[in-house]
């Protein structure tokens, strides 16, 4: 279960190559019963929460300082979980495959089991990524499904937090775990939105739009 309010955030080490399954489970546990996570990826430090918990989303608006008509990403294990939240075409997938994994966010209209609230409300799309990144992939494999995330970059910031201590120290109560899987990058993920006739790159970060054909 998610620590109380106004207790200290609980500090997961996770091996960041062979990560140790028992404290996986904890996080995926916490992450069951509600907890909003800080974690690391291949670009930067994310916040996250299970999919289906709109009080653990609305801690991280919180956060974020974040109004209702900012989306979140849906990350996932694999391309075939992607297909299960985004409508993936042909052209789509040819796209996905050769990003995945790794530091890209693609925007995709969102399939029906996406509850409305994640999704764009005029376009009903979703934001959808993969990460190259073996803490990630461990969570998700024993999750079994996507995380609700974010960049962890605070309000007034002009980057991403990267270290887990800075992190504790200027959230010690806004969170309930922080995995502490060494430093991270300061760049987040390029966004590209897939959901018109032709890609569109909304943000160039710290994945190559060159591979994509982008740049």
């Amino acid at each position: 279960m998610p620590l109380e309010s106004g207790v200290f955030v609980k500090l997961v080490e996770l091996h960041p190559v062979n990560p140790q399954p028992r404290a996986v489970q904890q996080v995926v546990e916490a992450l069951h019963g509600g907890a909003v996570i800080a974690y690391p990826t291949d670009s930067c430090y994310a916040l996250g929460c299970h999919i289906g918990d709109k009080t653990a989303m609305d801690r991280i608006r919180r956060i974020r300082g974040f109004d209702k008509r900012h989306h979140f990403t849906l990350v996932c294990r694999d391309l075939a979980e992607i297909a299960t939240y985004a409508k993936v075409d042909n052209r789509d997938y040819r796209m996905l495959k050769h990003a995945t994994p790794g530091p890209y966010t693609f925007v995709l209209p969102a399939t029906r089991i996406v509850p409305r609230r994640l999704q764009d409300a005029r376009r009903l799309t979703i934001g959808i990524r993969v990460p190259d990144h073996v803490i990630v992939q461990s969570i998700l494999e024993a999750l079994g499904e996507p995380i609700m995330s974010c960049t962890l970059q605070l309000p007034g910031d002009d980057l991403p937090l990267t270290e887990p201590l800075e992190i504790e120290e200027r959230l010690p109560h806004d969170i309930d775990i922080l995995i502490d899987g060494g430093h991270c990058g300061l760049e987040p993920t390029s966004v590209v939105d897939l959901s018109g006739a032709m890609p569109e790159v909304l943000r160039h970060g710290k994945g190559d739009l060159a591979i994509l054909g982008l740049d």
